[in-house]
């Protein structure tokens, strides 16, 4: 079946107002598409729906919100169903008041584990359908799977991933000086020091600035030290508090990362001190690279997008282009391939047969390869083509979550719970940077743990 496309963007439904957030659109000035012709095959077992609209909600704003209405724009062709899609940066801080006080979209995109529990605890969030489940268990692991799943019931499929432990540098600069990729943490030290040796400039550039949730670049380098010093079996510990927060395994990783964070031989490169990692956006803090005021900065495989925040390809993402990126090495050259990462998940606040279609929709390979191939993320989804991500780096860490050798945390501080992983851990990240003691920081996010 083929019909006319003609996409409509809505204004927001999302009753917001009377606790004073408006859950604002964010995509740019977007214009009606000219009508074209869409293949409706592979739609066709959401069915079909008249006058009816789906309110979704979540963090993901600007460049990136425009390529996911544009990844389900067909969906909404070939099914009737009408996406809303608004996009706020505090839409992690408000989302409880929202569903608590019955003004939830009806779908909203999750960003944390936790806080998908915390929903659920609070009995606003409704199960996923067994079309969801089943796809699920066809195109994802039962790894992602249980990330979705809160005391035995299951919410809500993965949507999109990054793999957090990247580290970005110029190929250029890094030819020119004889610079060679790190494969173990100490050669990463000894690169460090050499840059800052040779005096040009400050070798790293961070950013941990992000609003309400200012902090949490800093906790994805405790977690990536975590999993590299101690392994997965206290990593998980750590985040399910078999061992308290304040273990010395936690500090040990702490002052690694301290190494770069609390040295001003270290940081901020092109930014200014070590203090300006708390002002300066996540966002635009790895920038610096393109003017050679940095040579390195820590940030997840979605930060592609950012390099082109208009869309463009004025820099190319490459070995050989402008920017590429290393993962964070291990220990010891030979130990296995381990990294961290996060992703997505598409909770449901509203019991209707158009939302459960469209979170199916959200669940299949169909949907990973349609967001896949408008670029700049990635995706777990086992059916996803690795050759539909939009570079070379985006290509590998697809082919890193689906090889079965390699081992996969997802984000600690996302796993937490909120009080500790969206709260106390951010908040603790910006009090250490700024001259907090490793010990009194660790005991603080300790104390802050909720009692069992």
């Amino acid at each position: 079946m083929r019909i006319r496309r003609h996409r409509r963007w809505m204004a927001p439904v999302v009753a917001a107002a009377a606790i004073g957030l408006a859950l604002t659109g964010c995509t740019g000035d977007i214009a009606e598409q000219d009508a074209a012709d869409v293949d409706c095959g592979p739609y066709e077992e959401y069915g079909t729906f008249e006058d009816k609209a789906v309110t979704v909600a979540g963090t993901i704003l600007d460049l990136e919100a425009d390529r996911l209405m544009e990844a389900w724009a067909d969906f909404e062709t070939c099914t009737g169903i009408e996406v809303d899609y608004q996009g706020s940066s505090e839409f992690e801080a408000q989302i409880a008041v929202l569903a608590e006080g019955g003004n939830a979209p009806d779908v909203g995109i999750v960003p944390q584990p936790g806080l998908l529990a915390r929903l659920a605890t609070g009995g606003w969030l409704i199960p996923a359908s067994e079309a969801v489940e089943a796809n699920v268990d066809e195109w994802w692991s039962e790894d992602w799977k249980q990330y979705g799943t809160h005391d035995g019931t299951f919410y809500a499929a993965p949507l999109m991933a990054s793999i957090k432990g990247y580290v970005w540098y110029s190929p250029a600069e890094f030819e020119e000086k004889g610079y060679e990729i790190p494969k173990t943490l100490d050669e990463l030290n000894d690169l460090s020091a050499t840059i800052a040796g040779e005096g040009e400039h400050k070798p790293w550039c961070v950013g941990l600035e992000s609003g309400d949730a200012t902090g949490w670049p800093g906790t994805d380098w405790v977690e990536d030290y975590m999993l590299r010093l101690h392994g997965p079996d206290v990593y998980d510990q750590w985040v399910t508090h078999g061992i308290p927060f304040n273990d010395p395994q936690v500090a040990e990783a702490f002052d690694a990362v301290g190494e770069v964070l609390k040295s001003e031989d270290m940081v901020n490169g092109g930014i200014g001190n070590v203090s300006t990692q708390v002002t300066e956006a996540f966002q635009t803090a790895g920038l610096p690279i393109l003017d050679g005021e940095c040579s390195l900065h820590h940030q997840a495989s979605f930060y592609e997008t950012f390099w082109n925040p208009e869309g463009g390809d004025e820099v190319t993402v490459a070995s050989d282009g402008d920017v590429f990126g290393f993962l964070l090495p291990p220990v010891n050259a030979d130990d296995p391939l381990s990294v961290t990462g996060g992703g997505e998940f598409p909770v449901a606040f509203r019991d209707a047969e158009e939302v459960e279609a469209f979170r199916a929709f959200l669940s299949s390979d169909t949907w990973a390869n349609n967001r896949v191939s408008l670029g700049g993320v990635i995706s777990a989804n086992t059916g996803v083509d690795p050759e539909n991500a939009s570079s070379e780096l985006l290509t590998q860490s697809i082919e890193i979550l689906q090889d079965p050798e390699t081992t996969f945390r997802f984000d600690g501080s996302d796993l937490m719970p909120g009080a500790v992983g969206a709260d106390s851990f951010w908040k603790g990240i910006v009090a250490w940077v700024t001259g907090g003691e490793t010990q009194q920081v660790l005991d603080t996010i300790e104390s802050s743990w909720p009692a069992q």
